[in-house]
């Protein structure tokens, strides 16, 4: 039974460093300017990992202290948990699976559509209400002002790899045919009816293109790029909890027989 015990206590162990991971992941997410204005996941993401630290150390401390209750605790609460991770990273993945860039003439960056993107996450970015809190959030940020400092020329400028959330706020976009001055000031249009977005640029630095349809693209497109990188480690994370769950029950099962083995000795004899 000892020795039992000792194995359950090793895999919730295993168990309370698979929660860093995940922990990790909603803390790197709430870093990204994206998702700090957004901040629609990183939470959930961060409350999931502290709550199978919680209950991973709470099957330890059952099984290195012998409490059967905490460990049988453990066994349904950590279940809960794996189906709760397992349902997130669907989630992630059904609202991330759309979404698209589209080339630009005689541009390397790309360029971004809001339609492109999942319904729910449309709704996360569209009414004025809820724009305007983002739209504030992101005109407190470098993202545009950095550009200024790294691109002079023009040539420079249409030849970088901007991210999709410079790329759809930072400019207006590329078939308005505005004139290059700097990355975040352009003059002359050619035709400003081209694209409901080209009426709304601005060169006042805190406007730019933050109120245009393809700064809420770049946005979910940052986000969906962010997202996908989080599930990815959902996903290996919650393959090795199911494994270590598995193993745990297995022992815990191979705990109970012999403690009824026992028993029936001790009767028997």
């Amino acid at each position: 039974m000892a020795l039992s015990n000792t194995v359950i206590a090793a895999i919730n162990f295993v168990a309370m460093l698979l929660s860093i991971p995940i922990i990790a992941a909603g803390i790197w997410l709430s870093t990204q300017i994206d998702n700090s204005c957004v901040k629609l996941l990183q939470w959930p993401v961060i409350a999931i990992g502290i709550v199978i630290l919680v209950v991973a150390l709470a099957g330890f401390v059952g099984a290195f202290w012998r409490i059967p209750w905490l460990l049988l605790f453990y066994l349904v609460a950590m279940f809960v948990l794996i189906l709760l991770l397992a349902t997130l990273v669907i989630f992630i993945f059904a609202v991330t699976n759309s979404g698209s860039a589209h080339l630009a003439p005689s541009r390397a960056y790309l360029e971004y559509q809001l339609e492109d993107y999942s319904g729910w996450l449309r709704r996360r970015v569209e009414g004025s209400y809820k724009w305007d809190k983002i739209k504030m959030c992101l005109s407190s940020t470098t993202a545009c002002a950095e550009l200024n400092q790294t691109y002079k020329l023009a040539q420079d400028f249409f030849n970088s790899r901007l991210s999709p959330l410079q790329s759809g706020c930072c400019k207006p976009p590329t078939k308005c045919g505005f004139t290059f001055v700097n990355p975040t000031y352009w003059i002359s249009p050619i035709s400003i009816t081209e694209d409901p977005d080209c009426v709304l640029w601005s060169n006042e630095q805190t406007q730019l293109c933050y109120s245009c349809s393809s700064c809420k693209a770049g946005l979910l497109a940052n986000l969906r790029r962010e997202w996908r990188k989080a599930d990815l480690i959902l996903v290996v994370t919650l393959v090795a909890l199911i494994c270590v769950y598995t193993m745990g029950c297995y022992a815990f099962r191979n705990a109970k027989t012999d403690e009824l083995f026992r028993r029936y000795k001790q009767g028997y004899t």
